[in-house]
């Protein structure tokens, strides 16, 4: 029987092929490199949870996944979130899981995505390398957003891909600053009249599908055309890329000490 786990937890989404193509492909990439670990997956957002068990599928809360390890008989657990930034949902992660700090003999939280400069610096270059813009296109990556602190991170990659010469990538939030507005009058300031658009989230779920690309009327898509600017979509979450997979392999093998 297997004694040790690694809880996988993301803010979940309702879009089936982008758990596939995200979050599940993280999760594999984790059981093939622990193979002797128990791996087990769990949504923080309470909606996105009654959404889906509305549907008559499976899903877990970080509670309810614990628990099942403490049922299971395992002594060892291991959390990895796989959310972007340390806001929020990172920390209701982190207060839902010290209910079992007394449980396990072993209870270990990573880190998420952006958490370090060095993550920033690491995740600029994957995805600089792996997106393909023309000169005169403006990459306009839409994030979340918070009103926690650490909304801070969005404006810092902003900075960080423009420093190392990414001219024309630009940085806005659904929810924070930068807004639509913000990125909107940047990028027309710089002169572009071409704008490509990519969520800066793990999946490309109901924000990509609906506030970004959508032919609605308040959607970033129409927003920049209803301004004169020619755009198109690439509807790819940052957990499609091989590298960002990479890192969240990274921080477990941080305190895996491996």
């Amino acid at each position: 029987m297997k004694n040790k786990g690694i809880l996988v937890v993301s803010f979940g989404t309702t879009y089936k092929k982008s758990i596939e193509k995200t979050i599940a492909v993280v999760e594999n990439k984790i059981q093939e490199n622990y193979p002797d670990y128990v791996v087990k997956r769990a949504f923080t957002s309470s909606m996105i949870i009654k959404t889906i068990m509305s549907r008559g599928e499976a899903v877990s809360s970080v509670t309810q996944a614990l628990g099942m390890f403490l049922a299971q008989g395992v002594k060892e657990v291991y959390i990895q979130p796989t959310h972007i930034i340390a806001g929020d949902e990172y920390e209701k992660l982190i207060k839902f899981a010290m209910n079992f700090r007394d449980k396990f003999e072993v209870l270990k939280i990573g880190k998420p995505l952006l958490y370090t400069i060095e993550d920033m610096f690491l995740a600029t270059d994957i995805i600089s390398n792996n997106i393909e813009i023309e000169e005169d296109e403006a990459l306009v990556f839409m994030g979340h957003g918070t009103e926690h602190p650490v909304n801070t991170v969005y404006a810092a990659m902003d900075y960080i891909f423009k420093e190392r010469g990414c001219k024309n990538i630009f940085m806005g939030t659904v929810e924070a600053y930068p807004s639509l507005e913000n990125v909107a009058k940047m990028v027309k300031n710089s002169g572009y009249k071409k704008v490509v658009l990519s969520p800066f989230m793990l999946v490309a779920g109901d924000h990509a599908t609906n506030d970004m690309a959508s032919d609605d009327e308040e959607s970033w898509k129409t927003y920049f055309e209803a301004n004169g600017m020619e755009t198109r979509v690439v509807m790819k979450g940052l957990g499609e890329y091989q590298g960002i997979q990479d890192i969240y392999l990274e921080h477990i093998n941080r305190y895996l000490q491996i």
